[in-house]
């Protein structure tokens, strides 16, 4: 199932990386980056989330939040958020194994991970943005900015 720009973002309860269940409707009135990843303590994915990281004032605010998405176990997410000092949400996808990065259309069967997908969702709850990269061709933060630029 591949989703598009106008369409209702899937809603999904998942873990975070303190074992807490966390839902996209938590969030709604508020605008989501939505970042799909292979895995922690990869290369492209740490350099990626980092760069989330190192520019969270273009991100992170009263209104927007981020939140990063993947198959890795909710410990296993603990560490690699202590170890790289991330300030944003990440969820664990890992039971059942991969069911969110599917609906989103970003889960690779044959490897058992999610891709490099992004989606940009309004206050509503609707997609407004989004791209999705094979895994090992990084994403640019700076589409992120301006996509929640043209949300307002």
């Amino acid at each position: 199932m591949s989703l598009s720009v106008g369409q209702e973002a899937p809603d999904f309860t998942l873990k975070n990386s303190e074992g807490e269940v966390v839902s996209l409707s938590d969030f709604r009135g508020k605008k989501v980056v939505l970042v799909f990843f292979p895995f922690a303590f990869t290369g492209i994915c740490t350099a990626e989330l980092c760069a989330i990281r190192d520019n969270a004032d273009n991100f992170i605010d009263d209104e927007t939040v981020v939140v990063s998405i993947s198959c890795d176990s909710s410990p296993t997410l603990k560490n690699f958020k202590e170890q790289e000092n991330f300030s944003h949400i990440l969820l664990s996808d890992f039971w059942p194994h991969g069911e969110v990065a599917r609906a989103y259309g970003v889960f690779l069967e044959e490897r058992g991970m999610a891709t490099r997908g992004t989606f940009v969702i309004d206050r509503e709850g609707v997609i407004q943005w989004l791209v999705i990269n094979e895994p090992g061709s990084a994403r640019n933060t700076a589409d992120y900015r301006d996509a929640l630029a043209k949300i307002g």
